[in-house]
């Protein structure tokens, strides 16, 4: 007799694209809301701090404690979408996210601030990888590319439009706004999801959390981004570098040996015999630089070797946000109509590197359409590969494991982007100091001839203290703005021999064809398959057929 399947394994029927687009509608504005509260106060943060009476110190923390909680919460919160409910997740995340904007809009000491700052990023590091792992139970990978374009837009958007809206609304109706934004949209993505967001998540029967992992990946990850963002002011060869990268060392070691031995570990090294997973962490880490290293490095450049506003320096930056949004909404179509996906992702990965390579040419004086045309490629670069890669580790990925798989991405694409980062920093302070000292003379010449007001460009210059050299005699500004720009350059060079690394991780990349099922469907199609091999192994049947589309065939019986 023939196995058939029961009423419970019955295929659900597919979400329709109008379904799938009201779903969506509520991740994107989730994810704008995570994205916004990192870039919105960028513009802003020179008048925060210092209204809530905080230090130098308490700034760096203020933008540092985000970028920490988002990194090391992310596998977490990815972890446990492959665990428990995803939906319920997702929600808890938003409303962390939201009390969290809201109490950063409140703060009356900086102290305060950074607390609630460090909130924001444990919600909107589950709003990033959570948004990833919803849009694989909605979506196949095939299918995906015809949605690129609006997580593209939302990213161009947040990456342009954050800094802008912050500086408006400082200006007119005060700081706290800029966290309090978060919160209307942050409640509207909550009754959107709860309303559209269907699944049937399949799950293991009994929960099994790595606590242990949770605190030892917390230290290891915390701890070495701690010294990153500061190893400016211990200098890389300090006991303060000693002590903290020796704790991180020992702490991921540690973690190593745990996560051999949990029934569920928080992120299974099993990942790593995975040759797209491998492939594709190594090929994030140059993407997460470019992501990084140009939002703050360019508008340095704008600002200090070109003397215009942080304002202004945020429209300059758009070229590299079209870049992104264009080639990434092209890319996605192309790779939905014709199921190919490598070429796209080399040819992301030149352009990368192209971009990186020019902007390692900036000068004070280097035209401005220029340095957009060197931005549009980088941007067009990162597009292209970004979110691609995520889809092929989806796409490679069991279906049990793809909250993992997607938050390890974007865990090592964030730390490694963050390193990077810091060692941009390093040579890029470095280059500046040894460019004033050459010219010595000439800026001793020039506070010469400026009296008084040359002498406290002196101090502020030796203070260590960032140039505003739109409020400078050009006397004194083109020497500044020169030798900040050639310490710009000198940066950039760092990120091209990681986008040839990322060229190289790329053009090794399985090129296996996308799948047409959503995970849901992968997920199902595997239980479907177990049970029948069970009923075949009692009843001796035939088990049936799993199309790629998640429709079974009937069975015949022997």
């Amino acid at each position: 007799m023939s196995a058939q399947p029961t009423p419970a394994q019955a295929p659900a029927a597919r979400m329709s694209r109008r379904q799938v687009l009201e779903a969506l509608s509520g991740l994107l504005l989730a994810m704008f809301c995570s994205m916004v509260s990192t870039t919105v106060v960028g513009t802003s943060l020179p008048i925060i701090v210092p209204a809530l009476g905080g230090t130098q110190e308490s700034y760096t923390w203020v933008v540092t404690i985000t970028l920490l909680t988002t990194a090391i919460s992310t596998p977490i919160w990815g972890k446990l979408a492959d665990l428990v409910n995803r939906k319920t997740l997702m929600l808890i995340a938003l409303a962390v996210f939201v009390l969290a904007s809201a109490g950063a809009g409140m703060s009356t000491s900086a102290e305060m601030l950074i607390a609630f700052r460090a909130l924001q990023g444990l919600g909107g590091g589950g709003l990033a990888a959570l948004s990833q792992v919803l849009m694989a139970d909605i979506i196949s990978p095939r299918e995906r590319g015809k949605y690129m374009g609006l997580f593209a837009g939302v990213m161009a958007v947040a990456t342009v439009g954050g800094p802008l809206l912050g500086g408006v609304m400082t200006d007119t109706i005060g700081w706290r706004w800029n966290f309090y934004v978060g919160v209307p949209l942050g409640i509207i993505a909550f009754a959107v999801l709860l309303r559209t967001l269907r699944i049937e998540q399949i799950r293991a029967a009994k929960v099994r959390i790595d606590y242990l992992g949770i605190v030892l990946l917390s230290v290891s990850a915390g701890v070495l981004l701690v010294w990153i963002t500061n190893v400016s002011d211990y200098g890389w060869i300090s006991w303060e570098t000693a002590w903290m990268v020796g704790i991180a060392l020992i702490a991921a070691v540690a973690f190593v040996l745990v996560e051999l031995r949990v029934a569920e570990p928080l992120i299974p090294l099993t990942l790593f015999r995975n040759r797209t997973f491998t492939l594709a962490v190594l090929a994030s880490i140059s993407i997460g630089v470019a992501m990084f290293g140009t939002s703050v490095y360019l508008g340095q450049y704008m600002q200090i070797s070109r003397g215009y506003g942080p304002t202004e320096a945020g429209l300059l930056t758009i070229p590299m946000a079209a870049g992104m949004l264009v080639a990434s909404a092209v890319v996605g179509q192309l790779v939905t109509r014709f199921g190919r996906w490598k070429s796209y992702l080399v040819v992301g990965a030149v352009l990368m590197i192209a971009g990186t390579c020019l902007l390692s040419t900036l000068a004070y004086d280097t035209s401005l359409w220029l340095v957009g045309t060197y931005m549009f490629l980088l941007g067009a670069g990162t597009g292209m590969t970004m979110q691609n890669l995520v889809l092929v580790v989806q796409n490679t990925s069991k279906p049990q494991e793809i909250g993992v798989a997607s938050s390890g991405v974007n865990f090592f694409r964030t730390v490694g982007g963050t390193a990077g980062v810091a060692v941009m920093g390093s040579v890029l302070a470095a280059s500046m100091t040894q460019q004033l000292t050459d010219r010595a003379q000439e800026i001793g010449a020039a506070v010469m001839s400026l009296g008084e007001q040359g002498q406290a460009i002196l101090a502020q210059l030796q203070s260590g203290a960032l140039p505003v050299t739109r409020d400078m005699p050009e006397a004194i500004a083109v020497i500044i703005e020169d030798a900040s720009a050639q310490a710009i350059s000198h940066a950039f060079l760092i990120g091209v021999p990681l986008a040839v690394l990322s060229l190289v991780a790329i053009a090794f990349l399985p090129n296996k064809p996308l799948t047409r099922q959503n995970n849901i469907e992968r997920m199902r199609a595997q239980r479907l398959e177990g049970d029948l091999a069970v009923a075949t192994a009692e009843t001796g049947s035939i088990p049936v057929h799993v199309a790629d589309d998640g429709d079974a065939s009937s069975a015949r019986s022997r």
